[in-house]
């Protein structure tokens, strides 16, 4: 592909965005801090702000072994980067097609020509285009295409990023993933038929069937709210694991009791924000001994749920 940039009259009225762009996984507060920037710039020089983000991890294409699960869902990312104060949010298919494009190709057929961005803001570790690129590299093909470029500056005096977060769900510390999140770490899924265990022992669960790209938490039981479909909160107790004591096999299981609930939420789809780890899963002597563990672990999640 040619990196001539060569413009149509239509292409040239619609110059008029300035754009940041990364896959934005977890939309945390580094990316936070990138978005308010953009915006910030977007006011002063009377410009339109847009995101440009991709449907999949570029791993997933390009390096597939080692793509890692996501933050968020591509549903779930969508929500969160439109709570960012942003309207103008595009989603590009991460093709293979794409994933060879150089940085300066994608410069001009994309973001000049395909959403008219006229000036870039860029995180300032951020790399794109195949072959990736320095910061004076890119600055200089941005003043060759006519596309100005704007260093960001990073979240001050603190390291936040997908990895580094990714890293702490694994391990269960929630509490340190909200704080570089700077938002709880939501599981979303739609409840479908479980074992219906929790109901023969007096505590019926949700059974979520959650994406297969999603990093779930580490095995255990977590202090959660739950966001139903009729928009209302409740407290809950999220079990994540194999429940060892009814000989679950290796299938993970990802289930949910709401405190205090009554009702039926079979194909419904829930959002869980997890808060707080409660303890590490673990196998009963008896059903008995593992009923009397559920009702302290629902004592333990409102005491949390209501201090917050």
């Amino acid at each position: 592909m040619s990196s001539d940039c060569v413009f149509n009259d239509d292409e040239k009225k619609m110059s008029h965005n300035i754009a940041t762009i990364g896959f934005f996984d977890g939309v945390h507060r580094g990316h936070l801090c990138l978005i308010a920037q953009l915006r910030e710039i977007a006011s002063q020089r009377a410009l339109t702000p847009m995101l440009i983000t991709f449907d999949r991890h570029p791993r997933q294409v390009v390096e597939t072994d080692s793509a890692p699960q996501l933050l968020s869902t591509l549903d779930e990312k969508r929500a969160l980067l439109q709570s960012s104060g942003v309207e103008h949010i595009e989603i590009l298919p991460f093709t293979e097609e794409l994933s060879r494009m150089t940085a300066k190709d994608f410069m001009c057929e994309v973001l000049m020509k395909r959403f008219g961005v006229a000036a870039l803001v860029m995180g300032y570790n951020h790399r794109f285009g195949h072959g990736g690129g320095t910061a004076e590299q890119y600055m200089q093909w941005g003043q060759e295409l006519g596309l100005e470029i704007v260093m960001a500056h990073a979240l001050e005096g603190e390291r936040v990023s997908s990895s580094l977060i990714r890293e702490s769900v694994r391990c269960g510390n929630m509490a340190e993933a909200t704080y570089m999140l700077g938002h709880p770490y939501v599981i979303q899924g739609v409840v479908v038929e479980g074992h219906k265990v929790g109901r023969l022992l007096g505590y019926p669960t949700a059974n979520l069937q959650v994406p297969s790209e999603k990093l779930l938490p580490a095995c255990g039981v977590y202090a959660v709210r739950v966001l139903l479909p009729d928009g209302t909160w409740r407290k809950g107790v999220l079990n994540v694991g194999n429940r060892p004591t009814i000989q679950n096999g290796n299938d993970v299981s990802v289930e949910v009791f709401l405190i205090d609930f009554i009702g039926d939420l079979y194909h419904s789809k829930l959002q869980v924000q997890v808060v707080q780890k409660l303890r590490d899963e673990r196998q009963f002597t008896s059903t008995d001994e593992l009923r009397r563990h559920i009702e302290s672990d629902c004592h333990r999640a409102s005491v949390i749920l209501d201090a917050e």
